[in-house]
């Protein structure tokens, strides 16, 4: 928003970005200024040359303010550098301009929601195994033996939520040779850092509604799959689980519009469309179904197929990065044809998760597996992302540094209507 200053007899006008979704939070709102740091601006210049950099070299040449936008979605926050589903995680995705910041959510032992990744991702991402609650977990340290790799199975369902909270946050990642729990501890990937790492402040789904609130951003909560039976404790059934997760919204007062309900599971956004309309309007569909022989080049491999998954009254499908794009006969990044049937069908896309892979001067990995032959380097993370904002027609796109697609968004108006070159 913009804001004039009187200063001294004359008016400046400084545009600051910040967001500013109208959430319904309790307390003060804090004003967040948007700020990119150097990675967008590496990455255009590890670009190669053509009309694509050309263009985003003009946004980087201008003296603008940035602003928050939708269309940059927070991965986990910002795990690139900082411990997923923590405080400053989360913060951080806010301050480089993320209009929507994502808690995956899992249950404790006492049955609250808390942010985490999967319901048995403790021992990796979090220093439980350093601390008393070890004792606790489904599967104690096991040291590598020459063989078998170290490891360890500590999940939310193993503890409370109050115990829950004594944990501190760490990069993600465990070091499978590892004969000791401190070298366990240590197996954070290389192109990230560690100079965050295990202060991270664990929050629950409840407090990250009141933190996002606060930071003016919308909510995109992921309802994970449980790894413990269903029915927990033979009465805690997968639908209570997923009406829980709205009814926290509910009594946070949480505008509909602002939230964006996940899952893999079909059954979830169903429940949540036929259960809790309001709610599962924005209910997002996400399509993980390539582990099952879907084939995004081949429609005939699609159950439910796109007009199927309109009809049950989704709108918003969400697939990997790769399941949106192929090469043509020209190595240039196309649409797929997953990504075309969507669109015809009326549905809203949003992809995940750029910048996950690491560097891509190797092909970047499994997240752009399918047009592998024309990745070469970190630059074209941006060319990528334009065939998916201007072609398939991506309306957001999960990122583990929000502040790429933050500084892409803000760029659109300069990208409109210019040629792009593909590598």
């Amino acid at each position: 928003m913009r804001r004039i200053w009187a200063l001294k007899g004359f008016i400046a006008t400084l545009a600051i970005g910040v967001a500013t979704v109208a959430c319904a939070g309790q307390g003060a709102r804090e004003k967040t200024t948007v700020e990119l740091g150097p990675r967008p601006y590496y990455l255009v210049a590890d670009m190669d040359k053509g009309p694509l950099k050309q263009a985003l070299q003009e946004c980087t040449s201008q003296q603008r303010p940035q602003h928050a936008s939708d269309f940059s979605i927070g991965h986990r926050g910002a795990p690139l550098q900082f411990p997923e589903h923590t405080e400053e995680s989360y913060r951080a995705a806010a301050r480089m301009g993320a209009g929507i910041v994502e808690c995956d959510v899992a249950f404790t032992k006492d049955r609250e929601l808390v942010c985490r990744h999967s319901q048995c991702d403790l021992h990796t991402t979090t220093n439980i195994l350093d601390t008393e609650l070890a004792s606790q977990c489904s599967e104690p340290f096991t040291p590598f033996d020459g063989s078998n790799p170290a490891s360890a199975r500590c999940c939310t369902s193993d503890i409370t939520l109050a115990e829950f909270k004594t944990l501190k946050g760490k990069m993600d990642g465990a070091n499978p040779r590892a004969t000791t729990v401190e070298e366990y501890l240590q197996g954070t990937a290389s192109w990230r850092t560690d100079l965050y790492n295990q202060n991270g402040t664990l929050l629950s789904h409840q407090e990250s509604i009141d933190l996002f609130q606060k930071l003016g951003v919308k909510m995109t909560p992921e309802l994970k799959a449980p790894l413990v039976p269903m029915p927990y404790e033979g009465n805690y059934r997968q639908q209570d689980y997923a009406r829980q997760l709205i009814e926290e919204y509910r009594q946070a007062g949480v505008s509909p519009q602002d939230v964006y309900p996940q899952s893999f599971n079909l059954e979830d956004v169903r429940y949540w469309i036929d259960h809790h309309p309001r709610y599962g309007q924005q209910a997002v569909y996400l399509d993980g179904r390539d582990a099952q022989g879907l084939d995004p080049q081949n429609p005939g491999t699609w159950q439910p197929d796109m007009e199927t998954l309109k009809g049950y009254g989704v709108n918003i499908i969400a697939p990997p990065l790769w399941m949106l794009v192929t090469t043509d006969n020209d190595n240039h990044i196309v649409p797929s044809p997953y990504a075309r049937a969507a669109r015809d069908a009326g549905l809203d896309i949003i992809a995940w998760s750029l910048e996950r892979s690491g560097p891509l001067t190797n092909g970047g990995g499994w997240y752009y597996q399918s047009v592998q032959p024309v990745i070469n380097n970190d630059g074209d993370t941006f060319s990528l992302l334009d065939v998916l904002a201007r072609d398939v027609g991506v309306i957001g796109v999960f990122s583990d540094w929000p502040a790429t697609t933050t500084f892409y968004a803000n760029c659109q108006k300069t990208l409109r209507g210019k040629r792009r070159a593909q590598p």
